[in-house]
Order: C-alpha cells, then sequence, then structure tokens
C-alpha cells in the first residue's frame, strides 16, 4: 500500500483513482498493533502517550493531528453496523432472514479521498445489490461509511471497533495488516465467518493463486483482494540499441543482469542500472529490490513460522547489490539523497539510466506522457520491460525462473457481524465481473480477477502484460507486525554494502539485528 500500497497504486498528487487502502508509492513504514518482540499485545492506542507514529513518512504532518483525528474516529466506533456484543461464531446466525442491514465502509469519501472509490459504492453496489436481494423476496438496506484520512487513523479506527466487536460488516484493510488483525483476533478466516460456501465460490476460480495470496494468512484465505499491482525491469531501449542489447531482452539470471549493465557502462553519461537500496528510499528498497531478489534466490522474507536471516539468499542478494555498486553499475551517491527515487525517475525518462526496477506505478503515473510526474514523451517507443529473473533458471521460490512482488487491498467481513451470509453475498458481489468492471470503468487497471482483465485491458500492452505474465508469479510481503523493523534491517543491509561492506559482514550485522526485532534466533531460519 506499496506502502503504493505495495499498496499503493498511483502518486500521492495524482487526483484521480488511487488503490482501495491507500494507493500511494512505495515508501513507508507502519507502527504494529502489538509488539512483535513480545508475547503481549499492545494496544494500537497508547495511553500513556497521546501520540503515535505516522504511517508513512509523507503522512498529515504532526503527531497531535494524527492524534486528533485518531480521536474523531474514536468517537463513531459505537456507530457500527454490527450492532456490537455479538460473540456468536455460527455462521448460519439469520441467515433465512427476510430482512437485514450491513454497513461497507473504507477509506474513501465522496468529493475526497478515492472519491471514485466511494461514489463506485454508493451508486453502484448498493442500489444494484439491494435491487438483486429485491428479487429474492429480501429487504436489503445498505450504507456506505467512508473516511477520507491517512492510512493509520484508518487501521486505528479499524482496530477499535474490531476490538469492540462492533464496526462494519464488510470492510477494506491494507493486505499487509492481514497477518496482523489476525494475530490479534480481530479478523477470522473466511469460512470462520462464512462457512463452506467461502469456499466453494467461483470466483476463486479467476483469481490466481499467487493473487490470493495477498489476502491469505498461515494458508487461510481472509477476503477477497480487488486489484493489486507488480514489478519489472524497466529499460532504455535507445540505450541498449547503443549498447548493443536487444530491444526484446528478458534476462534469464542475475548474470545477465550484470551482463547488460557492463555493456550500457560503455555508454558515455549512462548509469547502467538503479537498483534501489538504503533507508533513504524506504519500503521502495524492500519492494523494488531486496523482496524479489529474495525471491530470486529461492526465500521469502517470512515462511513457515520464522524470518529468514541472513544465510545463502540473503548473502547471495546482497552480492547483486555489491556487484552493480562495487563495479560502478549503479549511482551509490543517488541511494543516500532523501529524493533519490524521484530524481532516479527523472534520470530515466532523460535517458540517463539503463535498467530501472520499479512498479506498474512507475510506467502508469511517473513516465507517463501526458500526466506523468516525469513525463517520458517517447515512452511508449523507447521503454521496455522485463520480468526479475532467477538468479538462475528454477531457483526462485515455487520452483520458478521469474518473479515480481505485489501489493493492494483486501475486502473482508468483520467476524461480528450479525448476517455473516448475507456478508459474503456482499462481498462476493463487490467482486463480480460485473462490479469490477463498473468500477474500473474509464480508468482501467489491473484486477485480481483474470475473466475480467482479459477484457479491460486488451488494449493496454503493458497492463495487459502485468496481468498476464507477471500476477501468475508474484508474492506479497508477510502481514505480521513485525515486518517494518524487518525491512528497515533489510535496507540497512543494502546500505552497508552500497558503502563498502561486504556481503558477508552486511548478513552478519542484519541477522544480529534480526533477533532483536523478532524474539530472538530461535524466530529465525537460517535461508
Amino acid at each position: 500500500m506499496d506502502f503504493s500500497p505495495a499498496g499503493s497504486r498511483r502518486s500521492p498528487s495524482d487526483s484521480r483513482r488511487l488503490p482501495i487502502a491507500s494507493r500511494r508509492p512505495l515508501t513507508g513504514s507502519r507502527r504494529p498493533l502489538f509488539s512483535p518482540s513480545s508475547g503481549s499485545r499492545r494496544p494500537l492506542l497508547s495511553r500513556s502517550s497521546g501520540s503515535r507514529r505516522p504511517l508513512f513518512p509523507w503522512g498529515s504532518g504532526s503527531r497531535r493531528r494524527i492524534g486528533a483525528m485518531a480521536a474523531l474516529l474514536m468517537a463513531g466506533a459505537a456507530v457500527a453496523g454490527c450492532g456490537g456484543g455479538s460473540s456468536s461464531t455460527d455462521p448460519d446466525r439469520n441467515a433465512k432472514a427476510k430482512s437485514f442491514t450491513l454497513v461497507i465502509t473504507r477509506n474513501a469519501i465522496e468529493g475526497g479521498k478515492n472519491t471514485e472509490e466511494a461514489e463506485w459504492i454508493t451508486k453502484t453496489v448498493i442500489p444494484r445489490f439491494v435491487e438483486a436481494q429485491k428479487a429474492k423476496g429480501v429487504t436489503a438496506k445498505v450504507t456506505f461509511r467512508g473516511y477520507g484520512v491517512d492510512d493509520e487513523p484508518y487501521k486505528t479506527k479499524m482496530a477499535l471497533d474490531l476490538k469492540s466487536r462492533s464496526g462494519a460488516d464488510v470492510f477494506d484493510m491494507d493486505g499487509i495488516w492481514v497477518g496482523e488483525f489476525s494475530q490479534a483476533g480481530y479478523i477470522a478466516p473466511l469460512t470462520n465467518v462464512a462457512g463452506a460456501r467461502a469456499d466453494t465460490w467461483d470466483g476463486w476460480a479467476h483469481i490466481p493463486r499467487s493473487v490470493q495470496g495477498l489476502a491469505t494468512f498461515d494458508g487461510k484465505r481472509y477476503g477477497i483482494p480487488a486489484s493489486t499491482d507488480g514489478r519489472v525491469l524497466y529499460f532504455n531501449k535507445r540505450l541498449f540499441a547503443r549498447a548493443g542489447l536487444p530491444a526484446n531482452w528478458q534476462p534469464k539470471s542475475w548474470d545477465e543482469i550484470i551482463a547488460a549493465g557492463q555493456a550500457l557502462k560503455k555508454v558515455p553519461g549512462v548509469t547502467p542500472i538503479q537498483l534501489n537500496a538504503g533507508t533513504a528510499m524506504g519500503e521502495a528498497t524492500s519492494m523494488q529490490g531486496v523482496l524479489p531478489l529474495l525471491a530470486g534466490a529461492g526465500a521469502e522474507v517470512y515462511a513457515n513460522g520464522k524470518w529468514t536471516g541472513g544465510g545463502t539468499a540473503v548473502k547471495e542478494v546482497l552480492g547483486l547489490y555489491s556487484k552493480i555498486y562495487g563495479q560502478g553499475l549503479g549511482d551509490p551517491k543517488l541511494q543516500q539523497e532523501a529524493k533519490g527515487r524521484d530524481k532516479s525517475f527523472a534520470a530515466f525518462a532523460a535517458g540517463k539510466i539503463g535498467i530501472l526496477a520499479e512498479g506498474d506505478y512507475f510506467w502508469r503515473d511517473v513516465i507517463n506522457p501526458k500526466t506523468g510526474i516525469a513525463k517520458m514523451a517517447d515512452r511508449d517507443q523507447a521503454v521496455g520491460y522485463a520480468m526479475f529473473p532467477a538468479i538462475t533458471p528454477g531457483r526462485a521460490i515455487r520452483g520458478q525462473s521469474f518473479v515480481s512482488m505485489s501489493g493492494g487491498a483486501v475486502t473482508v467481513i468483520n467476524p461480528n457481524t450479525k448476517y455473516p451470509q448475507q456478508a459474503f453475498e456482499l462481498l462476493t458481489f463487490m467482486n463480480s465481473p460485473e462490479m469490477h468492471k463498473a468500477r474500473t470503468a474509464g480508468t482501467p487497471e489491473i484486477t485480481s480477477r483474470t475473466d475480467v482483465n482479459t477484457e479491460i485491458l486488451k488494449g493496454d500492452a503493458f497492463l495487459s502484460y502485468i496481468a498476464e505474465k507477471v500476477l501468475p508469479i508474484t508474492a506479497y510481503r508477510p502481514g505480521l507486525a513485525a515486518y517494518p523493523q524487518v525491512s528497515t534491517a533489510l535496507q540497512e543491509a543494502t546500505a552497508s554494502v552500497v558503502s563498502g561492506k561486504t556481503p558477508d559482514e552486511a548478513a552478519a550485522q542484519y541477522t544480529k539485528k534480526l533477533e532483536g526485532i523478532v524474539g530472538g534466533a530461535a524466530n529465525i531460519s537460517t535461508g
């Protein structure tokens, strides 16, 4: 959401539709619901401290402002669709009701943040769902309670509602929050909430298992992802031609990336490779660099109940960073600048960078010839794109030869709803082909559904590439409270390598820091 919502999907300055939960490019961190290094849960709002750290560094300004906003949200916690206090776990409770009331919530508000999302819900989803229920002889009352706030106050509101067994019946959250909310006991697997029908929904056949991972924790689905994104390697075809490289470049190994970089190094005035590194780049270092490379080395940052330490896979990732920045194939100073990522965008648009790793946001909103923040007039002719390769063919996670990373929002059901069956019907209705097409009308984006993408993206070669080639091989960050700190530790490891430390030294420092974050070596795998 990315933290681009690695959930985010558009620039904060873009007035058009952003992805559902936060729709910003990846550059942030988030505060955990409870401390990852202790067995006790820490309340989202600390009574001993009237402030909280902004969810993203570009947030709403001062901590005082965020505290005030959270207080306003808390004031409405009692006004909730679930009515509060329900403790039933029977998925069939009130299943035969001839009338019911449901509330939808997401961080969108008409005339403000994500206004198109709010209008889609109020003007399309709700009236059509009510009409469909009426045709079955059922009276449905569905209302929308929208918010237009920064992500942390929204997250706080959701947590407070769920903790008090109140809140909306159907609501959105960033996929990165799923594990954290699950471990806090605030949300439950769909099969627990709606019963066996949650596994037999026909829509699952049209959502790749890799994309379902956005809404999955510990092997169980907690909701339905509406849309997502993907990360690729962009390259300048004109620079490639001058370097004697093919216009249809698709590296099959990391060695082939280095070889391309060495060829580009011979072109005057060009930085061969931009691979985000260091903490100044924030989460972009993780999502556009470390994590897809880690997947390409056959590991994930968290798997089988343990965090990946500085073993073989991490050393291989850091080894690639060492080759790029140690051999003069990348600009180490750019990685240390506060606005280094923005400068890398401008440099690529100006034909000064040969290869750049980024999300599809880069194509749509950065180098867009008409609306981009770093407009590139010849984008469609000059820019190519390729998948991240495994370190060697077949060495990536799941035995893959190519990888990516994705983010996005998930729509979930409040486990305290009075009407779980009706809420599930609303959830699946919102994620039907008809509703997806209505939501994306006029502003095509990558949905979670392959059948919808085939239809709405057929005129967009790039988004079709992401949907058809990248999403089936993608992976997601672990939705756990410790992740932001782990991510920062990985960013620091890349910074150490860029500054001259060996991969072994940086990996050892990472492992030591990781032990302090996740509660000791017992929670770490060798990787």
